[in-house]
């Protein structure tokens, strides 16, 4: 489960898998050819400087990187870039976080203020395009495998996405990827880190085939996620499923799901199926318990490591139980109203915008915050390897091991471990707050990639 991004502040409660957008307007005339291009420098936040990167287009737009946060290209409002002042906002994201600077034509530099919810921080641009943290672990071309780029139908919707394979030999067996929640891609990035980039590569040269995907509304997937159910997500696995079975490169026999936070939800809800052809189910950090349980415990657990007093705490899990209850009552209109409500009481710097609020009571955030995997784990009767992360937030260890262990007890052939240390993404962590998701170079443990390839081919031998 993703986490929303904030410019200065620590990472933000995680409410929803969320991913604030920003929206762009040209100014009346273009930018000088001095600024036009790409610009970088840091926020210089006391104690934790945040590297930005600006580029300034000939037709007067301009985009914002912000490689710790994820984000990319992303569309800057109200850009100026006259003789007597440079500046650029970014909309949707609460506090107005904005620029004002000017150029120096001397130092051939922007120099001004960074300013979110009242504070403010220097921020000076110099030419260059800026530089995200080292991910080591990130797969470069060219690949000691096949890679080919694929569609198909799920119902009315296109599905794109990457399919791997080793060089030669075949049929294969074959991983399906099943992305957290939120808007998520077939690598699902995240931060800067691509983890099904990296699981793809590691098992395809381990002799499997991959298959991973563009959620709804992302890439080139059509469709739109918030208006979809679980039923829809699950009908896209299913369509899925129908692909591989459908290649004579694939073993039909042998075609698995490897699910990721929600993933663990949506991998057993379409497993169960008595139809589904599914030969195993992998379930990386996949909840145990009810969806409004999860995001209750997240909220705890994240606050308190901040360091939020005990009536923050206390405020933010109420409003997150009340909305979970009128979500699961069906009532999309009262819980609007209520996030509304709770809204308006919230300093003017940290207001939801229109298109957030819609999107906490969206059909695919009630569909999540509703959803108990109870059945569909206790239904599963094929290979289950299900681990979690010591220091994991997002999906505790502690909340989700035990219920885990207890609905997969009639399964002939499930595991369910934990790794210490680890966090929701599987990266050895200090804290396992989402802010340190960025800082560490790791994409997944080693021996997390070791034990799913090692777990795989003891039972679905390549070859075989």
């Amino acid at each position: 489960m993703r986490k929303p991004w904030s410019l200065v502040a620590a990472a933000l409660v995680v409410i929803a898998a969320l991913v604030a957008g920003c929206s762009s307007s040209k100014q009346e005339s273009a930018p000088p050819v001095t600024l036009t291009g790409d610009w970088h420098g840091a926020i210089e936040v006391p104690d934790q400087p945040l590297a930005v990167g600006v580029d300034f287009a000939a037709d007067g737009t301009a985009t914002i990187d912000i490689p710790a946060q994820g984000v990319v290209d992303g569309p800057l409002s109200e850009v100026r870039t006259g003789a007597d002042a440079v500046t650029w906002t970014i909309t949707k994201i609460p506090g107005k976080p904005s620029f004002q600077g000017v150029y120096d034509k001397g130092s051939d530099s922007i120099k001004g203020q960074f300013t979110q919810s009242g504070q403010s921080f220097p921020l000076t641009l110099t030419h260059g395009k800026v530089e995200g943290p080292p991910r080591p672990q990130e797969p470069k071309p060219p690949y000691p495998y096949k890679s080919e780029d694929v569609s198909y139908r799920s119902g009315d919707i296109t599905i794109a996405g990457t399919l791997t394979e080793p060089q030669t030999g075949g049929p294969f067996p074959a991983v399906l990827l099943i992305n957290g929640s939120g808007a998520n891609d077939r690598d699902e990035e995240l931060l800067g880190h691509k983890p099904f980039l990296l699981l793809a590569d590691t098992l395809t040269r381990a002799g499997y085939a991959v298959l991973r995907t563009d959620k709804r509304g992302v890439g080139q997937t059509g469709g739109r996620l918030n208006s979809a159910t679980y039923s829809d997500l699950a009908g896209d696995i299913a369509a899925g499923m129908t692909f591989l079975r459908g290649r004579s490169d694939i073993d039909a026999t042998r075609i698995g799901l490897l699910g990721h936070s929600e993933g663990g939800y949506l991998a057993p809800l379409y497993a169960r199926r008595p139809d589904s052809g599914v030969a195993f189910v992998i379930m990386m950090a996949g909840p145990a318990v009810p969806g409004s349980e999860v995001l209750l415990e997240q909220n705890r657990l994240i606050l308190a490591a901040q360091g939020a007093t005990p009536e923050q705490v206390g405020k933010q899990v109420g409003f997150t139980s009340t909305l979970s209850s009128v979500l699961c009552k069906g009532d999309l209109v009262a819980a609007k109203d209520y996030v509304r409500q709770h809204n308006d009481t919230l300093p003017a710097g940290e207001q939801l915008s229109e298109e957030a609020m819609d999107e906490l009571v969206s059909p695919y955030m009630a569909a999540l915050v509703c959803y108990d995997p109870a059945p569909a784990l206790s239904a599963l009767r094929v290979p289950v390897l299900a681990f979690y992360g010591g220091k994991d937030l997002q999906v505790p260890a502690a909340q989700n091991e035990g219920p885990a262990r207890t609905l997969l007890a009639a399964d002939p052939d499930a595991t369910v471990t934990v790794f210490d240390g680890l966090n929701h993404l599987m990266q050895p962590a200090d804290k396992g707050t989402p802010d340190e998701y960025a800082r560490i170079e790791t994409t997944i443990d080693p021996q997390v990639l070791t034990t799913v390839t090692g777990w795989l081919t003891q039972r679905f031998p390549p070859g075989h």
